[in-house]
């Protein structure tokens, strides 16, 4: 199990780290990981992780922004931090995700890509990556 951190820089936004994750298994390549996933998980309750289109970043855009549109921050919660649509935003993404692993390798779709997404920026933000093997 490996922690990483990412800054992030805007109240909502979606990081790629997919290179990341090729690192994560590049550090690791002495434990002759071959076939399984990457766990990627988010303690954070305003930040969640997914995987989604990595090559036209108005997918990302779209994705902010309908979600946004979907839950205003001005809704009227009754959280008194004032960041309730963040924790909406982040259950409906998720705190997690799998990745697949073939041969040492990351196998995700030719367009896909892994997501921080971030809901209550800017902040710095820990990611617990893990490798569960397959039989």
């Amino acid at each position: 199990m490996e922690k990483v951190s990412f800054s992030t820089h805007s109240q909502c936004e979606m990081i790629d780290i997919t290179d990341e994750l090729t690192a994560f298994l590049a550090r690791n390549v002495n434990r002759n990981w071959k076939n399984g996933f990457i766990c990627v998980f988010s303690p954070h309750t305003t930040c969640g992780v997914t995987i989604n289109e990595g090559y036209d970043p108005d997918v990302r855009d779209d994705i902010n922004d309908f979600l946004t549109s979907l839950i205003p921050a001005d809704w009227g919660f009754q959280h008194t931090e004032g960041n309730s649509d963040a924790h909406i935003k982040t259950s409906l993404v998720g705190l997690h995700c799998l990745v697949p692993v073939e041969d040492g390798r990351l196998a995700l779709g030719k367009w896909q890509a892994a997501y921080l997404c971030e809901f209550d920026g800017p902040r710095l933000r820990t990611l617990t990556l893990s490798f569960l093997p397959a039989e």
